[in-house]
């Protein structure tokens, strides 16, 4: 885990940087012990995977703790506090940040409108001190759209709707494309899955009809 979070994505670290993650992550696996996810999965493969999404990105060393951490506050005994003390001010802020994101109402049915999806997105933004604290909610919600299939129907479409018109805006104005391709392919493989095949079929088909190409341009 500690090598895939930092000397595979290429993220210069020293011994210092590796403690405090490992730290980190002993921390918010003993914090998130006898917890599950809808895959029956131990809940800490998320918060490691949402810390490898940080890494990709090349986040510094405080939001990738905080990647580890990002749900212990909402979802475990351990406080804002407890962080603090811990891990320091920088990353409790962060952490504090995401729990708070996290409880604000931004359903599908409520953002029907374009407007109101605006509204909302400025919301988001208007809410972080640290835009840290934004980009650590991208990964969280990335990571969910991998695995949203463990959820029911409903849940999974109001969860895809809610990307595409909120989050997947975001990682635009932000300028993160990579997140922002991924969260709209995702949705809209729950929102329209008959056309998300079509389009699936006619890339392959393209792929296809491009490999004949150049193998015969080769030849000639």
């Amino acid at each position: 885990i500690l090598y895939q979070i930092s000397t595979e994505k290429s993220i210069y670290v020293n011994c210092f940087y590796l403690e405090d993650i490992e730290k980190a992550y002993n921390v918010a696996r003993k914090a998130h012990e006898g917890q599950f996810r809808k895959s029956g999965e131990p809940y800490i493969i998320h918060p490691i995977c949402v810390a490898i999404i940080l890494a990709e990105l090349e986040l510094d060393k405080e939001t990738i703790i905080a990647g580890l951490l990002h749900d212990v506050v909402e979802d475990t005994v351990m406080t804002s506090e407890d962080v603090a003390k811990e891990f320091g001010d920088e990353v409790a802020l962060l952490v504090d940040g995401v729990t708070k994101l996290g409880k604000v109402q931004i359903t599908s049915r409520e953002t029907k409108e374009e407007q109101q999806a605006e509204n909302v997105r400025k919301m988001l933004l208007a809410m972080s001190k640290d835009i840290r604290v934004i980009i650590v909610k991208l990964a969280d919600r990335l990571h969910n759209m991998r695995t949203l299939e463990f959820v029911d129907p409903q849940k999974q479409r109001d969860k895809a709707l809610e990307t595409l018109e909120i989050f997947a805006p975001i990682s635009h104005r932000l300028g993160i494309r990579s997140v922002k391709e991924e969260l709209e392919d995702r949705a809209i493989r729950f929102l329209d899955p008959v056309a998300y095949a079509s389009i699936e079929e006619n890339v392959k088909n393209s792929s296809r009809s491009g490999n004949d190409f150049l193998e015969k341009t080769k030849e000639k």
